[in-house]
């Protein structure tokens, strides 16, 4: 990771713990985002907003991803894992392939939901998370 990923990432993982133990996020923290992610954050925001963003957790082992919301009329769900992964177009086209996004709207909605637990809860057998896991 170069210094000028790394430096707005550790900033942003600073806002996520303030928000996280404040459990709401003030003008101030979502100003700090929207400067760092830009336009993603904003429909992060509205995601989060519509009660986009689910947490599958497995049982009994505890591991959980996030199901996104897609913006789009077919109104796809995305799988991710808001620190390294989504299913979606952008994170492999603007993220991982040319380098111009830090992450994508579902990862943020995904780490903004959880923050202020505006996310629904979904708990399925550890091998239903596995066969989800299986069709990445």
């Amino acid at each position: 990771m170069s210094a000028t990923t790394s430096l707005p990432l550790a900033v942003a993982d600073a806002v996520w713990a303030e928000i996280k133990s404040a459990g709401r996020a003030s003008d101030e923290h979502l100003s700090i985002l929207e400067t760092l992610f830009g336009k993603n954050m904003l429909r992060a925001c509205k995601i989060v907003d519509e009660r986009g963003v689910r947490r599958v957790t497995g049982a009994p082992s505890g591991r959980s991803l996030f199901l996104v919301m897609g913006e789009s009329k077919r109104k796809e769900e995305y799988l991710c894992f808001p620190e390294h992964l989504c299913t979606c177009y952008s994170f492999f086209y603007d993220i991982v392939g040319r380098g111009e996004q830090l992450c994508c709207k579902h990862q943020l909605a995904a780490r903004l939901a959880e923050a202020v637990g505006e996310h629904q809860e979904m708990e399925v057998t550890d091998e239903e998370l596995a066969h989800m896991l299986a069709k990445l």
